[in-house]
């Protein structure tokens, strides 16, 4: 799998991910940096062409570097729960293929200390390239659990004693409503077609975000990051 770009090829590394690097040979300082930190690693460095680094992120703003990184360690539900610092947060994606979204996404999750993300394996946005790239390197440390149902895991997400909040534009309660102190998995769906039936009819709520404005609704990026601070919020409030 092959990543690029300073921050997310940065924290591949951190994360102890990195089999090989590539850098421009016209390596500026910030690639020199990425550099040092491969030689403290004992990561393999290969110094190619500008171009050959343009045809490896094809066409992506790989800023002068481009890693090969082993995937993510595979992770279940259960150990999302199970795992949580406290009462687990987590957000699972319905059918949300767009790479920037999910970058973004999981960009987010890793700002606010979720405890991981749920997606499908199928209709999956891949998680190398752009959307490492959206994600600022983030993709290296958020737990995600791949699923083959995603109904059928919010079944399970239930069993285990976790709400199921569906971020919806017809939602009957305001977002802001919900006790997000409670242990909650927060899930959204792709842009345009929301989230399917049967996974709207596993959710205990649905919330909306109330429009003041003239569009009628939000990037899904940007819904699940304002869903996950107000759970931030009340959180924080509650342990004061």
């Amino acid at each position: 799998m092959l990543i690029y770009g300073i921050n997310p090829v940065i924290e591949a590394l951190r994360a102890g991910r990195v089999d090989r690097l590539r850098v421009s040979a016209r390596a500026d300082e910030r690639v020199r940096d990425v550099i040092t930190l491969a030689e403290q690693l004992h990561v393999a460095i290969t110094h190619v062409a500008p171009g050959d680094l343009d045809r490896a992120a094809r066409g992506g703003a790989h800023q002068g570097v481009v890693a090969e990184v082993r995937d993510p360690k595979t992770v279940s539900v259960e150990d999302l729960v199970v795992q949580a610092k406290g009462a687990p947060l987590i957000v699972v994606l319905d059918q949300i293929e767009d790479p920037h979204n999910v970058g973004a996404i999981l960009r987010t999750v890793d700002a606010a200390g979720a405890d991981g993300v749920v997606r499908q394996s199928r209709h999956a946005a891949r998680l190398d390239g752009a959307a490492a790239k959206a994600s600022a390197g983030a993709v290296a440390h958020v737990k995600i659990a791949e699923v083959v149902n995603i109904a059928r895991a919010l079944e399970g997400l239930k069993d285990a004693g976790v709400w199921t909040v569906g971020l919806a534009g017809d939602g009957s309660k305001r977002y802001d409503e919900i006790d997000f102190t409670l242990p909650t998995a927060l899930v959204v769906g792709a842009e345009g077609t929301g989230l399917r039936r049967l996974v709207r009819e596993r959710c205990d709520w649905l919330v909306s975000i109330p429009m003041r404005g003239h569009v009628g609704s939000l990037n899904v990026s940007v819904a699940a990051g304002i869903a996950l601070f107000e759970a931030v919020r009340q959180r924080a409030r509650k342990s004061v």
